[in-house]
């Protein structure tokens, strides 16, 4: 059993009463290990027709599933392939929650490391925007990697200040996710450093953090839009309280009833600065209520009429720019990207992208990740990037190599080897039962690995 602050204790007490004992109970338990199919690449029933692991539903996410600890789903080939994310239970809720639809403009303004981009990213279906913005520089590099892993093409990906991004983004998107930065005590029993981190960074600062966070977000919010504000904690400050105050200084915003799940309690009016809010609108998941570590969900609408959509324009890409992608495109795949994914050409410094369609111009924003990157223009070729692959399928291509979960040379590709294997020269796209991995080169017997260094299986 794990040492809780004393400070946590009483307070836990005082909110939970007869409950609390429950409460404390669900420190004991096993953990709760969850994955979520990436249904931009095959569906739910092809998941769960394929997946060697033994799965249970997770009520609150359709495609979202249930594993035991002795699974090891990192270590197989179709966690390499981008078909399912590795995620806590209730961190799902979020973006189950918020009501995504296919063309929406979408900002996951605290995104790392890419669970809820990755979902909201299928749940739009390559239609629309998804800005998925981090301020770390350090964990900004995660969510690039499963952005890319799971096949997104329609997702910026910036490292930026809330209210830097509110100079470049007012009034522009449909919806937007906040997982707020938070005092973490759901994340106590999964992380008993996460009680250091609590003692050192108390509820109070991350109060703070999180009302500068909802004032630039209602800034980017147009009318009509949602905004789907969670935290991973239970200090009433951090949730109910923070509604309460947001509301308050916020007319034009109003709480939405969150649908009933199994589980699912619902937030205490007591607890926000006032009673005359709906706070059983909002939601918590308790642990000792459900199979979940813990979260707050609470869902708000911004009122007015949904406003017309404003053109963005920028430099059109000149043919003669592309000759040597349209050659390694006419050897390699079996039609042109714009069949694939409709976005618009930009090069920076000779780094090819796809990007969305109707951004405003991005000039002062530390962008990582401007679309689809689809590869290096250099002298004369064309150099396919691991963010193409991953966005492929092995139909896609006229020449795909497909492996089996459990041959031998898949597993020397993902570790980086050289294979030796016949065929005619050119870029391969080398995938496990059709979904992609990566890129090798053909060159005589020999097919040189194009896997990325940081992606490789290390045993």
């Amino acid at each position: 059993m794990i040492k809780l602050p004393v400070e946590f204790e009483r307070r836990m007490i005082q909110l939970l009463g007869e409950e609390y004992p429950k409460f404390i109970e669900s420190f004991s338990d096993p953990r709760h290990y969850g994955l979520r199919i990436n249904t931009l690449k095959w569906s739910v029933e092809e998941a769960l027709h394929h997946l060697p692991f033994e799965l249970s539903a997770i009520d609150w996410v359709k495609e979202g599933f249930y594993y035991s600890e002795n699974e090891r789903p990192a270590k197989h080939p179709y966690y390499q392939a981008g078909l399912y994310y590795i995620q806590e239970p209730s961190a799902m809720a979020p973006g189950a929650t918020i009501p995504i639809m296919p063309g929406d403009r979408v900002l996951d303004l605290c995104a790392a490391p890419g669970g809820k981009s990755t979902q909201v990213a299928a749940r739009l279906q390559g239609k629309g925007v998804l800005v998925s913005n981090d301020i770390s520089n350090e964990r900004i590099k995660a969510l690039v990697k499963n952005i890319e892993l799971f096949g997104v093409k329609n997702a910026i990906v910036t490292n930026e200040t809330p209210d830097k991004l509110a100079t470049v983004f007012e009034q522009y998107f449909d919806k937007i996710l906040i997982d707020a930065p938070c005092s973490g005590e759901g994340m106590f029993r999964k992380n008993p450093e996460m009680i250091k981190s609590w003692e050192q960074h108390n509820v109070d600062s991350c109060v703070v953090m999180q009302k500068d966070i909802l004032e630039e977000a209602a800034k980017m919010l147009r009318d009509g839009g949602y905004i789907l504000y969670s935290t991973c904690t239970f200090a009433p400050e951090e949730n109910e309280k923070q509604m309460a105050r947001f509301l308050a200084t916020h007319p034009e915003f109003q709480l939405c009833p969150i649908d009933e799940v199994s589980g699912y309690q619902r937030g205490n009016r007591l607890w926000g600065e006032t009673e005359d809010l709906p706070m059983e609108h909002t939601v918590r998941l308790w642990p000792h209520h459900l199979k979940g570590e813990g979260h707050y969900l609470a869902l708000l609408q911004k009122t007015g009429s949904r406003t017309e959509d404003v053109p963005f324009s920028g430099r059109r890409i000149a043919e003669k720019e592309l000759v040597d992608f349209r050659n390694f495109e006419k050897e390699v795949l079996n039609q042109p990207i714009e069949e694939i994914y409709e976005g618009d050409y930009a090069v920076f410094k000779g780094h090819l992208y796809s990007k969305p369609k109707n951004l405003p111009s991005l000039q002062g924003l530390k962008v990582i990740k401007s679309g689809w990157y689809l590869g290096e223009l250099k002298k004369n070729r064309f150099e396919p990037s691991q963010s193409l692959a991953m966005g492929l399928r092995a139909e896609h291509v006229k020449e795909p190599i497909v492996f089996t979960p459990d041959d031998e040379r898949l597993h020397r590709y993902l570790r980086g080897e050289t294979l030796h294997l016949e065929g005619q020269k050119g870029w391969k796209l080398v995938t496990v039962d059709g979904y992609s991995l990566g890129w090798a080169k053909q060159v005589q017997g020999i097919l040189k690995n194009a896997y990325p260094p940081g992606w490789r299986w290390l045993t």
